[in-house]
C-alpha cells in the first residue's frame, strides 16, 4: 500500500473498431511481449468466430461473457493471533472487471485448441454460456467465500 501518494488512473484509449474501453483493456491485457496489433488480430478474429458460432452481435457477448464472469466475494487472508483466516469480502467493480478479464484469458490460453485465436472465441462462448474454465474459477471463488463465512467478522 503506497504510504505516499495515491497512483494516478492511466487514461485508455477506445479501440478503433468498437468504440470500446472495455474492449481496448481486454486487448492490452491480453497482449505479450508488448505486441498490440498481434493482440487485436487474435481478439477480432475470435470475435468474428465467436459471433458465427452463436449469432448473437459480437459486442453483446463479449459483454455478457464478462458480466457472467466477474465475481461478487472473495477471500483475503487476516492474521489475528497468530492464526491466519480466510475472510470473505465483497470485490469492488474496478476489481471485478480485472479478475473477470484475467480469468477470460488465462483460462483460453490453458485450452487445447490449435490457436490462441480458437481458444479465446471458445472461452468466450463459454462464459457467455456460464460454462468453462473462467467460470469455474468463479464459482471456485464464490465456494471459498462462501465457505468461510464464519470468518466474516474479521473484516476491517
Amino acid at each position: 500500500m503506497a504510504r505516499r501518494k495515491v497512483a494516478k488512473k492511466r487514461k485508455i484509449n477506445p479501440d478503433p473498431v468498437f468504440n470500446s474501453i472495455l474492449v481496448s483493456k481486454f486487448i492490452n491485457r491480453m497482449m505479450l511481449d508488448g505486441k498490440k496489433s498481434a493482440s487485436e488480430k487474435i481478439f477480432y478474429k475470435a470475435l468474428d468466430i465467436a459471433k458465427d458460432k452463436s449469432s448473437v452481435a459480437s459486442m453483446d457477448l463479449f459483454e455478457k461473457a464478462i458480466d457472467n464472469v466477474k465475481p461478487e466475494l472473495e477471500v483475503k487472508s487476516r492474521r489475528v493471533g497468530g492464526a491466519t483466516y480466510q475472510v470473505p469480502i465483497e470485490v469492488r467493480p474496478e476489481r471485478q472487471l480485472t479478475l473477470a478479464l484475467r480469468w477470460i484469458i488465462t483460462s483460453a490460453r490453458g485450452r487445447h485448441e490449435r490457436t490462441m485465436t480458437e481458444k479465446l472465441s471458445g472461452e468466450l462462448l463459454d462464459a457467455y454460456n456460464n460454462t468453462g474454465g473462467s467460470i469455474k474459477k468463479k464459482e471456485d471463488t464464490f465456494k471459498m467465500a462462501e465457505a468461510n463465512k464464519a470468518f466474516a467478522h474479521y473484516r476491517w
